[in-house]
């Protein structure tokens, strides 16, 4: 019998740690091959992990709530497998292999650097309570913020954990207080956005407390899970952040109805896989993209960040009620067969909890289907860091004018409408109108007889 080490995998590029949720298994435990150990959970998305052995659950190095780093042992399996391949319980592929040193390294120089703050900064807890991992202390001190400080920004990781990149978020505004637009976690308090004098000077910045809630007969209360607390924060993060404004469009879709009704049989026949309308979709906006490329940017302070690769999220609602975001990377090198794929891969695994942190991050433009609820149109929230989001709506049976080389007649046609929301900071109603009825065009002009 051999001891071997389960590793905390590496997640992503920009995944350095995760929190331990629920353990799966007991010490003691049989434990099969690929069977899952535990629920581990990042700043982006749930996961589990599985054993590469088969074998008993000899000791835990964790339990539930700890954030333990990438590339570190979480727990101790006993296996019969020969002792040659049992170094570490990860996939003994030479890229894993060289994935969990990278990783391992990686968390050697964080704790090394970690270890070099003082003794009150590595206390893991401030005075009120909340959360902080050793990194984000260490950037802390390192940037010379405070406690007040560090307790004022708001978290978007579990149970409103401050993490890497929400510290670095803040760093930019570090002692600007009077331009801060940050919402406090601490106080729960909401920020006014920031006004100024004829001078130019910022007002001091207005705040307004919650409202108080009433208990009445017969009321439940039922606390918010991890997922929906990170919408909340992130949803009130967006309308702080951005001023939205939100173009309409209404666009005549018919060719691609019929277009699609007589070819999905056939289509789900040779493909395995079954045709919506969120690819034609996403094929429509990536080619608007291509045409209006500064709806493909962010923001950093005053600084424009035009991105090069056209990266679509496409929201997904999942069982629970809440909604994910998976990204198709690169969606502008896929044909509609590719983004079809993608799209129902994406969507199937999201509602079955089993995404990729990468896979819900790096998106550069989103797009929402309110449509499938049987509405007519949205007005979405940005899917901060972007500039822009998409909402389409239900696709219905509408009389509507359609001109003819003899003249315009009345039809029955298949209409649907196109809600464009976008930060008026960066993107005039010039550009976001244009993008929306750019992407309107290019539905309206489907060619009924494309192949696929």
């Amino acid at each position: 019998m051999a001891q071997v080490e389960l590793i905390m995998p590496k997640m992503g590029e920009s995944v350095n740690e995760a929190t331990i949720i629920k353990w799966l298994k007991n010490e003691g435990d049989k434990i099969a091959l690929d069977e899952p150990v535990l629920e581990i959970a990042t700043d982006k998305v749930d996961s589990e992990i599985p054993s590469p052995f088969e074998g008993f659950l000899a000791k835990k190095l964790f339990k539930d709530g700890d954030v333990v780093q990438v590339g570190k042992a979480v727990a101790l399996i006993t296996t019969e497998a020969p002792a040659a391949v049992t170094q570490t319980a990860e996939p003994v592929t030479p890229a894993a292999k060289q994935e969990v040193n990278i990783a391992q390294q990686h968390a050697v120089s964080n704790q090394q650097t970690v270890n070099t703050v003082t003794a009150a900064a590595e206390l893991v807890k401030s005075s009120g309570g909340r959360f902080y991992s050793p990194l984000v202390r260490n950037i802390a001190k390192q940037e010379g913020v405070s406690q007040a400080e560090l307790d004022a920004i708001p978290g978007t990781g579990a149970e409103g954990r401050v993490t890497k990149n929400d510290i670095l978020a803040y760093l930019p505004n570090k002692g600007k207080a009077s331009a801060m637009a940050f919402p406090t976690a601490v106080n729960n308090q909401v920020t006014d956005s920031i006004t100024s004098n004829g001078n130019g000077a910022s007002q001091p910045v207005q705040q307004h407390q919650k409202p108080a809630v009433t208990m009445m007969n017969g009321d439940e209360i039922v606390e918010m899970d991890r997922m929906r607390k990170l919408i909340a924060d992130h949803m009130v993060m967006s309308k702080h952040t951005s001023p939205h404004v939100t173009s309409y469009v209404e666009a005549d879709v018919t060719n691609i109805v019929l277009w699609r009704e007589k070819i999905k049989k056939n289509f789900e026949k040779r493909e395995g896989e079954k045709l919506t309308f969120t690819p034609i979709f996403i094929e429509a906006i990536v080619k608007a993209i291509k045409d209006f490329p500064m709806i493909n940017i962010s923001v950093d302070g005053t600084k424009l960040i035009i991105r090069k690769n056209i990266n679509i999220g496409m929201a997904a609602a999942l069982p629970s009620g809440n909604l994910i975001v998976p990204v198709i990377k690169n969606a502008d090198r896929m044909n509609l067969l590719g983004l079809t794929k993608a799209v129902n891969d994406l969507a199937s695994r999201a509602r079955a909890s089993k995404l990729q942190p990468d896979e819900i991050q790096g998106g550069t433009y989103t797009l929402t289907n309110v449509g499938s609820f049987g509405n007519v149109m949205g007005t979405p929230i940005i899917n901060q860091p972007q500039v822009a989001i998409m909402a389409v709506g239900a696709i219905r049976k509408k009389p509507a004018v359609v001109e003819t080389p003899y003249g315009d007649t009345i039809g029955i046609r298949h209409m649907m409408f196109l809600s464009h929301a976008y930060d008026h900071r960066v993107v005039d109603g010039s550009l976001g109108g244009q993008f929306v009825r750019r992407v309107a065009d290019y539905l309206e002009q489907w060619d009924i007889n494309r192949e696929i």
